[in-house]
């Protein structure tokens, strides 16, 4: 599966084998990755101009906690992602993680597969909340005959005044921030509706037929909705444009 090659990770763990194993799976994925094996070492990486798209944290460090480590990196202003590692299994050693401002906490022993998953879900979530400032600022969509002001939750396609619900306006604003990339249904339902693992993806096919109702010139025959067999859905709008 390709990433993009600003992905870049950093790995703070100094447990060597583990660290060179992360990394090699990483690469593999398409990553690229810097090592830590002390928090000192990392904040001199982090120093560097070329930003990380996230930091996988270990919680125990020969100099400094991993908690403390996120509590220095978020009081001075860095919040690049982070996913934390400890061998800690209590709940409130997880809701220290989370209170100290990292964004996920993953306990030892784990699957490489899961971290490579949580991974790439913390970007998608982080690269949505990026698009949807800019839908928010930018205000409103075109395309086709249809009008969205995003702000207001006012919608017009052509002379008509629509209605749409919170969650058909969040579907949409979505849909525009990724035109024409294939979207799962379960990311769908991760990133707009918040639910990771759920197993009913009915919910987002419900959905997508109330946008195809709202905007489609013919509802069964969707030119700018389009089903992907086997893989979700994808919003091609030509011409669309966010004003």
């Amino acid at each position: 599966m390709s990433t993009a090659p600003s992905s870049r990770l950093l790995i703070v763990e100094d447990e060597r084998h583990l660290a060179a194993g992360l990394k090699l799976n990483f690469e593999f994925e398409g990553f690229e990755v810097d090592l830590a094996g002390t928090s000192r070492e990392a904040a001199a990486l982090l120093a560097r101009s070329t930003p990380y798209a996230a930091i996988v944290l270990d919680v125990s460090l020969p100099d400094t906690d991993g908690f403390t480590f996120c509590r220095r990196l978020r009081r001075a202003g860095n919040y690049t992602p982070v996913i934390m590692l400890t061998a800690r299994n209590l709940a409130e050693d997880r809701v220290e993680g989370l209170e100290a401002g990292a964004d996920d906490y993953l306990t030892k022993p784990f699957e490489l597969d899961e971290l490579i998953a949580r991974v790439r879900s913390l970007l998608r979530r982080r690269a949505w909340e990026a698009a949807r400032t800019t839908v928010a600022a930018s205000a409103s969509m075109r395309f086709g005959s249809a009008v969205i002001d995003f702000e207001r939750h006012e919608v017009t396609v052509g002379e008509q005044s629509l209605r749409l619900t919170h969650l058909e306006l969040d579907l949409l604003a979505y849909f525009a921030a990724n035109p024409s990339r294939v979207i799962s249904r379960e990311e769908l339902l991760e990133e707009v509706w918040k639910l990771r693992n759920y197993p009913n993806t009915r919910t987002v096919d419900n959905f997508v037929l109330r946008l195809r109702r709202h905007f489609e010139p013919d509802p069964a025959n969707p030119i700018y909705f389009l089903s992907i067999r086997g893989a979700g859905y994808k919003f091609v709008a030509e011409g669309a444009a966010l004003a």
